[in-house]
């Protein structure tokens, strides 16, 4: 597992860099002259770039190694950071957010990666530990970012850059490629290789196969989340007062709950009921969450209910991805979780958008009731997936 430690030392570094610059760029967009509703374009470029890009890098790393494609993607970060730095016009901060969600279309090579560097029956246990490194530093992240502004408009994205860049020395230094994989890997395979639009095709056109619905499960469940978090702080402020001063609570509590669930608990439980049993309860825990969220009459009940969302996410989405490295040939893998990535980045896209939209003109509480019942869908997709898990890669997939 040492270089599962690397991996999550370099996704922790990435995250600080990432958590730094987003909170602060409302207050950069409006500094510039930039209109509100300009802000919410801001924020889903990112992931427009993130799901166009992600195929393409899970398949770079498919054919030239999991580590170039890492350090591809870091190098981008700090471009993306210096950019921002030192912008002078929306159009720059727009082109800020490109760059860094093409560098962020690598989750999915984070992903594989660990597909190749660890036994099947760990990975779900290596992915929990991943996602808490990036966990870690989202929570770490906005923190070091408000006391970076206080040194001027330009240091929070010159000292991500910074951090970036010192990522990459260190990724260059200590994360090796995995033995498991490498560039010669797939000249071995005896599988056809398929285009990037063949295998999000097969997923849009065979949900019933194991592995596309495991990528539909990954993408409805990111859908839903990403549709209540979107609202989440605005419900606060209208239905219980909460400010911009002590919204942050929240998020500590989400985050750190988060953490302690993908690096103590997610382990445990796939060692003991398996990755299936795992994802439904993830599954279920989160829309129960979500349809007990306005429900909740006061600020503390509101905030025992809110646990039960990253104890869903936490559940629910290491294990998809561990399910679905179980079912993919390991030549195909890194663009199997791009694939899987692009289509849980038009969930991130799609999800603020109608959530908001809802929120203002459906009323406070539809959001989350509708929310609650696309999980609902997650849960009965689960449902369908076979408890007996591979033990090999050789299964056919995308």
């Amino acid at each position: 597992m040492k270089r599962i430690s690397v991996l999550m030392a370099t996704a922790f570094v990435d995250m600080i860099g990432f958590a730094m610059i987003f909170p602060l760029l409302p207050f950069y967009a409006l500094r510039l002259d930039a209109p509100e509703w300009m802000i919410g374009w801001m924020i889903a470029v990112f992931s427009i770039a993130q799901l166009a890009s992600a195929p393409l890098w899970g398949r770079i790393s498919d054919r030239y190694g999991r580590r170039p494609a890492i350090i591809l993607g870091l190098v981008g970060g700090a471009v993306s950071y210096t950019v921002f730095g030192l912008a002078t016009s929306i159009w720059m901060l727009f082109l800020s957010r490109m760059i860094q969600g093409v560098g962020g279309g690598t989750t999915g090579v984070l992903q594989a990666y660990v597909g190749d560097a660890s036994e099947p029956r760990d990975r779900a246990k290596a992915l929990g530990w991943l996602s808490s490194a990036t966990s870690a530093g989202v929570m770490v992240g906005p923190a070091i970012g408000s006391l970076a502004y206080s040194l001027g408009p330009a240091a929070p994205g010159l000292i991500a850059a910074t951090l970036c860049l010192i990522n990459v020395l260190f990724t260059l230094r200590w994360l090796p490629e995995p033995k498991k994989h490498g560039p010669a890997a797939a000249e071995r395979s005896h599988e056809p290789e398929r285009s990037i639009r063949q295998a999000i095709w097969e997923v849009l056109r065979s949900p019933q196969r194991q592995v596309c619905r495991l990528i539909w499960i990954y993408a409805i469940g990111m859908l839903g989340f990403m549709s209540t978090t979107a609202v989440m702080a605005v419900y606060l402020e209208s239905d219980f007062g909460v400010t911009a001063q002590t919204i942050g609570v929240f998020f500590v509590l989400v985050g750190g709950l988060g953490v302690v669930m993908r690096a103590v608990v997610l382990g445990r439980l796939v060692d003991r009921f398996g990755e299936t049993r795992v994802m439904r309860l993830g599954a279920t825990s989160l829309a129960l969450g979500i349809f007990l969220l306005p429900r909740a009459s006061t600020v503390l009940g509101f905030g025992l209910i809110v646990c039960l969302i990253p104890i869903g996410t936490a559940l629910l989405f290491p294990s998809v991805s561990a399910l679905v490295t179980h079912r993919v040939p390991k030549t195909g893998l890194g663009q199997a979780m791009g694939v899987q990535q692009a289509f849980g980045g038009v969930a991130r896209v799609i999800g603020p958008i109608w959530s908001t939209a809802a929120f203002q003109g459906l009323g406070v509480h539809v959001p989350f009731y509708i929310a609650s019942a696309v999980v609902v869908v997650v849960v009965l997709l689960a449902s369908r997936i076979p408890t007996e898990v591979p033990a090999t890669d050789s299964v056919a997939a995308l």
